[in-house]
């Protein structure tokens, strides 16, 4: 049997302390017995990963919210600091920077685990998941956590994605817009491989997203999904 651990006093009205200790016991039984989850929430870019795992994460309980953009700065001044143009589809890029950013949030999102019960990364992970030793090297980590890899990946129409990036004018898609039929043909809209093997040890979720009716439709069917243990 779960013990309650105790609660701080607030100098607050009577009739609110049952409701703070009500919401407060709930969220400890929870943590108690859930199976934590790492959500990977991943696609070619402009698929709509980043909207999409901000709805999720405003919607999930005992969630925390990881986008690997955030480690953009750093990288940026690796290109400044070896004198590189700042090209995220460049040799460079891929040599020394790209792979590192992925194992550092993959990382940071497993010590988050040790604090709740959901950690839900945005990001492409277009390597990734195309390679089954990288993703047994995720869920090796998620193991010794008593967590389970969970990877929704984003169905959107290749135009579709095309619009969004124009329409999000970002510093990261420069190159990618002004050689656009060069980019595209490098780009791999299909589900990968690794993804679909039902014995593979993780779950695999399609979210659909080409229009905002897809969208609405994903969200309330996964939503369910992701809070079963």
């Amino acid at each position: 049997m779960a013990v309650i651990p105790p609660f701080c006093t607030y100098k607050i009205h009577r009739g609110m302390e049952k409701q703070i200790y009500i919401k407060e016991r709930s969220r400890h039984f929870r943590r108690e017995n859930a199976m934590k989850k790492m959500i990977l929430v991943t696609s070619p870019p402009a698929c709509g990963k980043t909207y999409i795992s901000k709805q999720l994460a405003k919607n999930l309980k005992h969630v925390v919210y990881l986008d690997k953009d955030t480690l953009i700065p750093l990288s940026n001044r690796v290109f400044a600091a070896a004198g590189e143009e700042i090209n995220r589809s460049s040799k460079f890029f891929e040599e020394n920077i790209r792979d590192y950013e992925y194992e550092a949030i993959v990382d940071i999102g497993v010590e988050a685990l040790e604090y709740d019960d959901i950690v839900l990364i945005n990001a492409p992970f277009t390597k990734e998941v195309h390679s089954e030793e990288t993703l047994e090297r995720f869920r090796t980590k998620l193991r010794k956590k008593d967590a389970k890899l969970v990877i929704i990946w984003v169905v959107t129409d290749p135009e579709v994605c095309h619009e969004r990036m124009i329409a999000r004018n970002s510093e990261r898609d420069t190159w990618k817009l002004e050689h656009w039929k060069e980019y595209i043909k490098t780009v791999d809209f299909s589900i990968p491989v690794p993804l679909k093997k039902l014995d593979a040890g993780h779950d695999l979720i399609l979210f659909h997203n080409s229009s905002d009716a897809e969208f609405k439709e994903s969200m309330e069917a996964i939503l369910p999904q992701l809070e079963e243990d």
